[in-house]
């Protein structure tokens, strides 16, 4: 059985004070999950001590929004991986559209953001999903089936036991399109198709592959619901409690 997960992402939203409240919200709500779904949230940098502090001893892990392509030194404003391990986070979000759109971060560059966070002892969750452009052009799945193979095929059948996929559709963050379930579980289904071409079908049938685009309580029963949807990584939904393990809920 694959891993269901559902994974906030706070973006740069909350304050510490306002970021631990939301973090104790979520827990105590957890608490009463017994669906087998696994509950994630991804505050900022500033957040990650105090936030392990509010979620010792309940369900839910911890992620950070990013890591750095280095193990130390000369790179101010950047986080190590050993620092996020440090300060109790258990993942890491690597290649979320935002970043490669706004920071220009290449599949090179995720290469060794991968490498380091998996060597370092973190989960990695690792975004990939076409834009508007590329989607009207009929060209999504060449943008995802290159995303996927131009970082994971650097890495082993092993590493991928420590690696979960989020498809975002780019095209519908934000922009008032919405994709169907349909749309999604294609896409879903594409990428298992290329990672069982490379690392088997064992590989394929259990890598967990969460969809980024607009999930909230309305519409996540019926993503979920599709065959090789395994759950979501949620944005603005995650920012308040009720709706973010409403989603959880859903399955």
């Amino acid at each position: 059985m694959r891993k269901k997960i559902v994974a906030g992402n706070w973006k740069m939203n909350t304050t510490v004070s306002e970021g631990v409240a939301l973090a104790k919200a979520v827990a105590e709500k957890a608490a009463g999950l017994n669906n087998g779904a696994g509950i994630i949230v991804a505050p900022p940098f500033t957040h990650l001590v105090s936030v392990a502090e509010a979620l010792k001893g309940s369900k839910v892990g911890l992620s950070a929004q990013n890591c750095a392509d280095h193990t130390k030194g000369a790179y101010t404003g950047e986080v190590a991986v050993d620092m996020l391990v440090d300060a109790g986070c258990a993942w890491t979000i690597l290649g979320h559209s935002e970043r490669r759109q706004y920071y220009g971060e290449t599949d090179e560059k995720l290469v060794e953001k991968v490498r380091l966070a998996l060597d370092g002892g973190l989960g990695v969750i690792l975004c990939v999903g076409e834009n508007l452009d590329e989607r009207e052009a009929g060209r999504h799945f060449d943008v995802v089936k290159a995303q996927t193979e131009n970082v994971l095929f650097n890495f082993s059948a092993e590493d991928m036991k420590k690696i979960v996929i989020a498809y975002e559709p780019v095209w519908a963050i934000g922009t008032g399109k919405t994709a169907t379930a349909e749309q999604a579980e294609e896409i879903h289904a594409y990428i298992r198709k290329v990672l069982a071409d490379h690392f088997g079908k064992k590989v394929a049938e259990d890598m967990t592959i969460l969809y980024g685009g607009s999930c909230k309580p309305s519409n996540a029963k019926e993503l979920f619901a599709q065959k090789d949807i395994d759950g979501g990584l949620i944005g603005g939904a995650s920012l308040k409690a009720d709706d973010f393990i409403g989603i959880a809920l859903a399955f």
